[in-house]
């Protein structure tokens, strides 16, 4: 089969579509969200069914995933021959349309979820996600523009009241620009300096959020003891990662980095749940590691 033609009337298979839309890493979207709505509530403004916005999220994460995928279908058929585009297990066309059709289920629940103050947050968050796929990739602040779009996520669970959830915003951006900065390397390889200074970044964000955490004095004893330790969770497991890829800067070392700093989200999102007394929800977010895990072993997240 000719690498990104598909034979007439041949349904997209759910693996290929769960390949096309990195769909394990969805496990590291709840977060966003929840710690955004709990931030908001914290401040006293009701982000109402906060609960359901992951929903939102992940269709246009997904979406995303899917765009990405077809703005690069030329340069993967070189790079990434097996990826489901230039593999020809998906049209050009059916990725576009399921890139389409999950960005607007995206606006339509968040739209659904949380009215027009929603849609003013999810509608910036879409552009940036298709303004970072087909333009600002490849550029030099392509990092910062991938990280802009986590950032909004966690702006879109606390839409209500963004401002109130500036803080873990701000540690999300910071930790999904040092991932996509060194995600870079997947292929060819990373530079030492490039991963040694992501994983700074890391142990610097987790000293943030540890340190708001442990001096959030309207939290309770529990709440600020797990928004500690799950920030040394974080600095362990992905910094780790980070480090091993300072040391060793393969592309196999790079690929790795980023898949723990993908499962990574999970803890740093806890911390900063836990920080508002969502210990049930930080419990679920970081729950979700294992899966995470598990499917990766089956279909890459990167």
């Amino acid at each position: 089969m000719v690498a990104g033609v598909r034979r007439p009337g041949v349904a997209v298979k759910v693996g290929d579509l769960v390949e096309l839309t990195r769909a394990p890493a969805a496990f590291s979207i709840p977060g966003d969200a929840w710690s955004g709505a709990a931030h908001a509530a914290a401040s006293g403004t009701s982000a109402g069914r906060g609960w359901a916005m992951p929903l939102a999220s992940t269709c246009l994460y997904w979406s995303g995933m899917a765009f990405n995928d077809w703005c690069d279908r030329r340069v993967d058929a070189e790079e990434r021959p097996e990826r489901p585009i230039p593999s020809g297990r998906v049209s050009p066309g059916a990725a576009l349309a399921i890139a389409a059709g999950l960005g607007a289920a995206g606006l339509g629940i968040a739209t659904l979820v949380g009215g027009r103050s929603a849609l003013a947050v999810g509608a910036p968050l879409a552009l940036m996600v298709v303004a970072y796929d087909a333009v600002a990739k490849d550029a030099a602040l392509g990092p910062v523009a991938m990280a802009s779009t986590r950032g909004l996520d966690v702006l879109l669970g606390a839409h209500a009241s963004p401002a109130s959830a500036w803080q873990p915003a701000l540690a999300v951006t910071a930790h999904t620009a040092g991932l996509t900065w060194l995600s870079r390397g997947e292929v060819h390889g990373t530079r030492p300096a490039v991963a040694a200074a992501v994983t700074a970044g890391t142990v610097a964000v987790a000293a943030a959020t540890a340190h708001v955490a442990h001096h959030d004095r309207e939290a309770g004893r529990a709440s600020r003891l797990a928004g500690v330790g799950l920030s040394a969770a974080y600095a362990v497991v992905v910094g780790r990662a980070q480090a091993r890829a300072a040391l060793d800067p393969t592309a196999d070392a790079a690929r790795t980095a980023t898949r723990t700093g993908i499962g990574g989200f999970s803890l740093l999102q806890g911390a900063w749940l836990a920080r508002r007394g969502r210990l049930g929800a930080a419990a679920a977010v970081v729950g979700a590691g294992p899966a995470y895990r598990a499917l990766s072993k089956h279909w890459s997240p990167t």
